[in-house]
């Protein structure tokens, strides 16, 4: 049983990516499981905030 618990821990895992912000186009480092942010993100650039929750 102990083989499958690292499959399962794997879906719980958060997952980072990489998106450019909609404001000024830079690298904004997300955060993300099944598809959405798991915490806010700011640009770094222009200070424009990915929130929590936010489809990706």
């Amino acid at each position: 049983m102990s083989i499958l618990d690292g499959c399962q821990e794997g879906k719980h895992t958060p997952m980072l990516q990489e998106i450019p912000c909609p404001v000024c186009g830079e690298v904004i480092e997300v955060f993300t499981k099944d598809g959405k942010a798991v915490a806010d993100s700011e640009c770094s650039k222009c200070k424009y905030v990915i929130k929590e929750g936010t489809t990706v």
